[in-house]
């Protein structure tokens, strides 16, 4: 079977943040990936963020002083998924080749989804708790890190969820709350500590926040500014019904 001009593209297209990946690896500057990529410096460091968040070890780690500015280099995790990321560019050729029709593309397209939640945080089930209809699902994130969602019982079974099942935690940004460690947040909310790495100040609205937690992954938070300040711990709080679950298909 002869591959039409679009599926030679697509084959021959790499994914954005794996163009990324390699331009780390390459240039070691996050300012030169992120343009070689055709990202911006802060899509950039988003992209590296939710990477990181949903290895289960950081793929690109900081370096202070990087040439070009904003320095990062791969992980030897990282540069394992490059080396695993070409056999798959290999596999996927043979299986395009195989594939009866363009229907056949669409649905695997359907069954891949992008989410508009800034926050993906991987995790295991530690434990789930019966609260009548729902549930309350426990996520050891490591580290001595814990975070509880609450979804339906059908959602639990829906996703065959138990004990020790990886699992993505996805938490929209705006649901977040971000105060210092010494104030009171609301009863029966999750509470992760970490460390108030950036803010970014807006012209109208609250301010954008990147929190790292001690298991290597990092928040992103929509919250006003108030009293915490960069390079302080802060308390990120949360509702366990705000906490959206993932499981692979």
């Amino acid at each position: 079977m002869t591959l039409s001009p679009l599926l030679a593209q697509h084959i021959a297209r790499r994914p954005q943040r794996i163009e990324l990946l390699r331009h780390i690896a390459e240039q070691g500057s996050i300012t030169r990936a992120a343009k070689a990529a055709g990202l911006s410096y802060k899509g950039a460091w988003d992209a590296i963020d939710e990477l990181n968040n949903l290895a289960h070890t950081p793929l690109v780690e900081r370096v202070v002083g990087g040439k070009g500015g904003g320095g990062a280099r791969l992980s030897e995790e990282g540069q394992r998924m490059l080396r695993l990321y070409e056999k798959l560019q290999a596999l996927q050729a043979q299986v395009l080749e195989a594939a009866e029709a363009a229907n056949d593309l669409d649905l695997l397209g359907r069954l891949m989804l992008r989410t508009s939640a800034r926050n993906q945080l991987h995790g295991r089930v530690s434990a789930i708790e019966a609260q009548g209809r729902n549930d309350h699902i426990i996520l050891d994130l490591g580290a001595g890190l814990n975070l509880r969602a609450q979804i339906t019982h059908d959602s639990t079974q829906t996703l065959s969820l138990a004990p020790g099942a990886g699992v993505v935690a996805l938490i929209k940004a705006g649901w977040l709350c971000v105060l210092p460690v010494d104030v009171a947040g609301v009863p029966g909310h999750n509470c992760l500590q970490g460390l108030l790495e950036q803010v970014l100040l807006q012209d109208q609205g609250p301010c954008e926040m990147r929190i790292g937690l001690a298991n290597g992954q990092t928040l992103c938070a929509l919250s006003p500014l108030g009293s915490v300040r960069e390079g302080e711990p802060v308390n990120v709080w949360f509702d366990p019904a705000n906490v959206l679950l993932g499981t692979p298909l």
